[in-house]
């Protein structure tokens, strides 16, 4: 009997052809959802763009179907040149009194990327989180509401 060969003793091939690997930059708010693609390097940007170049209102920007147009207008520049991997990097506004948490925009745009035929490496969650840095405002007492 044949042995059964596994995909992780292939190495990096993905449907008989090697993956390149390139950073999705993904900043999401409760107001618009931004796309970045750059190399491996994180130097050169090879496609971006963003929830505000799909719809026409300004209230839908953050929605996920904006983020869904701004994915697959990415994944098409990025599979011309020539990238069929990404690793994410997703961010929210974050710092001292700021949403910490990443706005609607950014799962849909995953799922979006990951539908188009590009494969996923790793996700992280970029969001600046401050280390008791900057005074927060509200004064002594905090608001009174």
């Amino acid at each position: 009997m044949k042995p059964i060969e596994r995909p992780q003793e292939r190495g990096f091939r993905f449907n008989d052809r090697e993956i390149r690997w390139g950073i999705a930059h993904i900043y999401s708010t409760y107001n618009n959802t931004v796309l970045t693609i750059t190399d491996i390097t994180g130097t050169e940007t090879l496609a971006r763009s963003s929830g505000g170049q799909i719809v026409k209102s300004d209230r839908l920007e953050s929605s996920p179907t904006a983020a869904m147009g701004a994915a697959k207008k990415v994944a098409e520049i990025i599979r011309e040149k020539g990238i069929n991997g990404l690793y994410i990097k997703i961010k929210a506004r974050g710092g001292p009194s700021r949403q910490n948490n990443p706005g609607p925009g950014a799962q849909a745009a995953i799922r979006t990327l990951s539908r188009e035929g590009i494969r996923i490496g790793k996700i992280d969650e970029v969001t600046p989180i401050p280390h008791n840095g900057c005074r927060m405002k509200g004064g002594r007492r905090g608001r009174r509401v």
